[in-house]
């Protein structure tokens, strides 16, 4: 499947920003099995440098800076990916052996997905995730298996609810409520897995969707969506990580279905923020984000196919 995304994010301030440094995470992953076709990034003011670099996480970052006073910035990615998706392959490894190849052993062999397993920033250790988390994992299950089940768990068990939650709220607090949105359902799964010795990484992304019949899609009206990769150490070095969407209740090896576009992976949400900076300036401002998913066939690239906001 082909889809082209445009990301617009705009803030304004009051008064004038003085001088500004931000790091975008905006440019879609090129892997084998998502092909990136083309990616802008138009900037306004035009920025004084602008540079792009890969993080230890293998995304690509854009750091840029702006050195006269402005009192908007307007930042607008443009992509279009290629991309396949596959259902899980067979997996026998039970979640008992997959959290002891990630204890510490003394001379033990070195997995790069150990930092995964560990607490992060949104992340955080709590005996309540275990416990949360804890019927998935009966003895001997498979560790692919288990994810599965705790994915449809918070599927079932979460209401999702616009606005219930901020980009920063901890979450142990959407755990107890019960409700929140994509990313709150990713930390929640994250940290569940983490709990039982699992490694489990944070990815960004978008999902293209379909409206009501007989509604118009709106430009901006979708949005961006997280999304939890879970680690399966019994297959090949570069199968081994399978996507898991709690909010949708669906799997897939390397993005939870083709209609996804993997943007940047992490430990949390922190790791790939779309935008972040320090800025010298701007007491105040009022932050607006639009994004457009949009179907693309090789007769008629630029057509929208009509679309929903996503959750």
């Amino acid at each position: 499947m082909k889809l082209q995304v445009t990301h617009e994010t705009r803030y304004d301030y009051v008064p004038a920003v003085e001088t500004a440094q931000h790091m975008a995470y905006l440019q879609p992953v090129n892997t084998r099995h998502q092909q990136l076709l083309s990616h802008t990034l138009d900037i306004s003011p035009p920025p004084a440098q602008i540079r792009h670099a890969l993080d230890v996480f293998g995304n690509t970052r854009c750091f840029f800076s702006l050195q006269t006073p402005h009192t908007q910035l307007r930042v607008v990615a443009h992509s279009v990916v290629a991309n396949d998706s596959q259902p899980p392959p067979g997996s026998t490894i039970s979640w008992e052996q997959t959290r002891d190849l990630f204890r510490y052993q003394s001379g033990g062999r070195f997995d790069a997905a150990s930092e995964f397993v560990f607490a992060s920033p949104f992340v955080p250790r709590h005996p309540e995730f275990a416990a949360y988390a804890r019927p998935s994992f009966a003895p001997d299950v498979g560790v692919l298996a288990a994810a599965q089940d705790l994915m449809r768990r918070i599927h079932s068990d979460f209401v999702y609810e616009s606005q219930s939650t901020e980009v920063n709220t901890p979450a142990l607090e959407a755990l107890a409520q019960r409700k929140g949105v994509c990313q709150d359902f990713a930390h929640i799964m994250i940290a569940c897995l983490r709990a039982m010795g699992i490694p489990a990484r944070y990815v960004s992304g978008y999902l293209l969707t379909e409206p009501a019949p007989g509604t118009v899609k709106l430009k901006g009206s979708d949005a961006s969506h997280a999304w939890v990769s879970v680690y399966v150490p019994d297959l090949p070095p570069d199968e081994r990580w399978c996507d898991l969407d709690p909010t949708n209740n669906r799997c897939g090896w390397h993005s939870p279905g083709e209609d996804y576009v993997t943007l940047a992976t992490g430990r949390d949400f922190i790791d790939v923020s779309p935008i972040r900076g320090v800025i010298h300036g701007g007491a105040s401002h009022t932050l607006t984000v639009g994004v457009t998913v949009e179907g693309a066939s090789a007769e008629s690239q630029g057509q929208s196919q009509k679309q929903n906001a996503i959750k």
